[in-house]
C-alpha cells in the first residue's frame, strides 16, 4: 500500500478491509516521514505496532 491511500484509510470514517501477514487491523495514523503506519489487529488493541506501509494490503 502507498503512503497517501494509507492515510486516506485512516482518517476514513468507513472501515477498510487491510491486512498485515494475513491478520485484518485498523491504522491509527500513517507518519508521512518515517511512511510508517501505527496498526492493531481488530480483534486486538493491545497489540499496537509499527510497521512500513508498504507492508499493508487492503483488499
Amino acid at each position: 500500500m502507498n503512503k497517501q491511500r494509507a492515510q486516506e484509510i485512516a482518517s476514513s470514517p468507513v472501515m477498510a478491509h487491510v491486512t498485515h501477514n494475513g491478520t485484518t487491523v485498523y491504522i491509527q495514523n500513517v507518519d508521512d516521514t518515517r511512511e510508517t503506519a501505527r496498526i492493531y489487529p481488530i480483534d486486538q488493541p493491545e497489540k499496537e505496532q509499527e510497521v512500513s506501509v508498504n507492508e499493508l494490503i487492503e483488499h
